[in-house]
């Protein structure tokens, strides 16, 4: 097959849409298909082009075997409304005009959230090659929004929400990363039989488990005996990082100077709490800002627990992080802020702790009782890697993905042909 992924991003951006876009094309164009993304220049979260890039109107390069367009997009750092908006606005424009006019033909088109504006692209380019169009759903929107305060309900919302529901029905299949996610958009009308769900998950040949590097660790500031919670991720309104804030304080009151949080990333409120962190004296957490993604599993197998967290939401206990497979596949053991889906997981892996989202006292906790207890890491970070391993391999979840997308060309060639001898 030729399989058209539209997706805002793409690597070398290093977040978790970006990694599975590309995990799964790579795999599906080692087995022989030819895969093309759409995307913009790589910016985010700055919104400034990398190096090596500039926002032109249309470019080609190939990564890993995979054609790789980009397109021009208004470019917009990834904090607040109206330039993000008119970021989101410019890419459904010019992937949706570029997208249509793409050769070879494509014989199935993805379009991935988030944002769903790049899912609404998908809708026309799909119907100018004459393919099913499937869409991926990473996000809901507008829930999401509404859920970390970015947006209030109102006329906005409403509107967004019917995009929403029409964008499911436009969909010649949905692909769903939770079956949470799946639930939300049965309880919207959306008919069970139309989604499947392939999980987010882990690419096992780049995160495994390696020495830790006594030489980074110092250059972050730490001792070899300091006990450290990583979190690597953005650090956006949805992470909810005051609670690593909140458990660094706790945890200097209570004069344990020998366990501290480093942050591992970039996003819309780091920076916000970076000058939180400074004025209060905080000196064990530690912000690094962005790294490549090849070096990420360095910092966590130097650091000695991850942590896994968002905000405090309903909606947000439909979510399966990323984050909590790669976490988990570099042997180190989950101090978990999530509940819902994710806590079930961590239960059933056996791989870690939990604690409420937002309650900084059971982070402190949670980290003492780990710190205190290298067995207990050490068991804990074995069954975590041996179940991501056994059930969210990104390689496994590649085929089965495909599998899917092998299935809706199927039942849309033969629908044509149903339709044409009709007519």
């Amino acid at each position: 097959m030729h399989i058209l992924f539209l997706s805002h991003y793409f690597v070398p951006e290093n977040n978790a849409p970006a990694a599975r876009v590309h995990a799964m094309a790579r795999e599906w164009t080692r087995l022989g298909h030819r895969v093309t993304v759409l995307t913009g220049v790589p910016n985010v979260p700055a919104g400034v082009p990398f190096e090596g890039y500039a926002n032109r109107p249309c470019q080609v390069e190939w990564i890993d075997g995979i054609r790789t367009v980009r397109v021009w997009t208004y470019l917009a750092a990834n904090r607040g409304r109206v330039r993000r908006g008119l970021n989101f606005l410019s890419y459904l424009a010019t992937a949706g005009a570029a997208g249509a006019l793409l050769r070879p033909r494509a014989d199935v088109v993805i379009a991935t959230s988030p944002q769903f504006f790049a899912g609404w692209a998908g809708r026309p380019v799909a119907r100018a090659h004459g393919a099913p169009f499937v869409l991926e759903i990473r996000d809901i929107w507008p829930d999401s929004i509404t859920a970390v305060g970015a947006l209030r309900e109102g006329r906005i919302v409403r509107a967004l929400g019917k995009l929403e529901r029409a964008l499911y029905g436009a969909a010649d299949h949905i692909v769903a990363v939770g079956d949470g996610y799946k639930q939300n958009m049965v309880a919207k009308g959306v008919p069970a039989s139309k989604i499947d769900v392939i999980t987010n998950g882990v690419d096992a040949d780049l995160f495994t488990p390696r020495p830790r590097d006594d030489a980074l660790r110092a250059r972050l500031g730490f001792s070899p005996a300091t006990f450290v919670v990583i979190f690597a991720g953005t650090i956006g309104m949805a992470s909810g990082l005051e609670v690593a804030l909140g458990a660094a304080r706790r945890l200097k009151r209570q004069g344990r100077d020998d366990v501290a949080f480093l942050l591992v990333g970039d996003g819309a409120v780091r920076a916000e709490l970076e000058a939180q962190a400074r004025a209060e004296g905080l000196d064990n957490v530690v912000f690094t800002g962005l790294v490549p993604r090849a070096e990420l599993p360095d910092y966590l197998a130097s650091s000695d627990a991850c942590l896994v967290h968002f905000r405090k939401q309903e909606l947000f206990g439909t979510i399966l992080p990323s984050k909590l497979f790669e976490d988990a596949a570099m042997e180190r053991p989950i101090l978990l802020g999530f509940e819902g889906e994710a806590r079930a997981l961590l239960k059933k892996a056996d791989c870690g702790l939990a604690f409420e989202p937002g309650n900084d006292a059971e982070l402190a906790a949670a980290a003492l009782a780990l710190a205190d207890d290298p067995a207990e890491r050490a068991r804990l970070g074995a069954n975590g890697r041996r179940y991501v391993l056994e059930h969210f391999d990104r390689r496994r979840l590649a085929h089965d993905y495909l599998a899917l997308l092998e299935r809706v060309r199927a039942d849309h060639v033969r629908a044509r042909a149903d339709h044409a001898r009709l007519r």
